[in-house]
């Protein structure tokens, strides 16, 4: 049976784990790392958390691990329950059960795990994004007011990007826009920190619109162990996720493409580094 994967914040009981009677030997970094180890070989995790054990438990820590995929969620409680893994006495792990009635609104995943789950999908050569647009709209109204009196606080630095997200091997390509603010509080700030928040809010409308291209995809995990891709614009994902995968696209490898002429010029203009792709820390 296929499994569709949208590229949103995992919610689900059968994507969630609950590991318990933990050692209250290490620390909890040391159980995050550990486990992280651990779990991660059964498949891309969303997060790993780790809590000391409430007064009336006794010593020691349980933690919640949340997998993008239920199968592999699956697999890793079945692989992992009962057994010692990385300390001397074994350990429970359970999927979750609990808010069984509770609807969960989709939340979208930022840009930074939108592209760590297409690369663990698609492949780090496997799909490449592409700036289309990226245009400052700080203050239009205000440009053409000639009171040079008027308060900084009402000013404020705002840019609309445009990207497309481009699977090369599939003939797929999906948009997304963002639309980045940040006011502007005093004119202490100088020229130099106002060409870094400039920078910072240029950066700001790329994530928004990299996140906005990848929420109109779906990833198919097929049993065969293959990929698939489909494309689904305006369709609210939780509605997508209860229903039957179709018009899917065959996924493969394939090499990156390079950014074409209008996305050299508009990145000639912007300067900005890649956020890290990192899990959520231990609480």
């Amino acid at each position: 049976m296929a499994e569709v994967i949208p590229f949103a914040i995992p919610m689900e009981n059968d994507k969630t784990l609950l590991v318990w009677e933990l050692s209250c030997g290490p620390t909890a970094e040391a159980l995050h790392h550990s486990l992280f180890i651990v779990f991660s070989q059964f498949g891309l995790l969303y997060s790993v958390r780790v809590f000391p054990n409430a007064a009336v438990a006794g010593p020691g820590f349980y933690a919640i691990i949340k997998f993008y995929s239920a199968r592999d969620a699956q697999k890793a409680q079945k692989a992992c329950n009962q057994k010692q893994l990385f300390q001397n006495s074994p350990v429970k792990v359970h999927l979750s059960t609990t808010h069984k009635a509770v609807q969960h609104q989709t939340r979208a995943l930022n840009s930074s795990q939108c592209q760590e789950l297409a690369n663990y999908y698609f492949g780090f050569n496997g799909w490449s994004k592409r700036i289309v647009k990226l245009q400052e709209l700080s203050d239009l109204e205000e440009s053409e007011n000639e009171n040079i009196g008027e308060p900084l606080q009402k000013q404020s630095l705002k840019f609309f990007c445009a990207v497309e997200v481009v699977l090369p091997f599939y003939d797929c390509r999906s948009p997304g826009v963002g639309i980045a603010e940040e006011p502007l509080d005093t004119l202490e700030e100088g020229t130099l920190s106002f060409l870094m928040k400039r920078k910072t809010v240029q950066k700001l409308a790329i994530q928004k619109a990299v996140s906005d291209a990848f929420q109109k995809l779906l990833i198919v995990a097929l049993e065969s162990g293959k990929i698939a891709v489909e494309y689904r614009p305006c369709e609210d994902l939780t509605d997508a996720r209860m229903e039957e995968p179709h018009d899917l696209i065959q996924v493969n490898h394939s090499s990156w493409k390079q950014y074409d002429q209008a996305e050299e010029e508009c990145l000639s203009n912007v300067s900005f580094e890649e956020e890290e792709l990192r899990l959520p820390q231990v609480d």
